[in-house]
């Protein structure tokens, strides 16, 4: 069982994160943080979409604004 767990060390820490490690040593700071601004503009689109949708079931007056639609009110 110890080698099967030393075989996923090995395949992330020698294989798949290479890419990261490249990125990590790089002289400009805008392409080494790629992934991160990548990740930044997923949640800035998520949040976007999300807002929509409330706007939406806002707008249709779809939610349940009772004192008694939800049992911790």
């Amino acid at each position: 069982m110890k080698a099967f767990w030393k075989f996923i060390e090995s395949l992330f820490v020698d294989g798949l994160f290479i890419p990261y490690d490249v990125l990590r040593f790089m002289d400009n700071w805008w392409l080494a943080n790629t992934v991160n601004w990548i990740f930044v503009l997923i949640g800035m689109t998520a949040f976007g979409y999300w807002m929509k949708q409330l706007k939406g079931f806002n707008e249709r007056k779809e939610e349940n604004k009772d004192n008694s639609a939800h049992s911790f009110l």
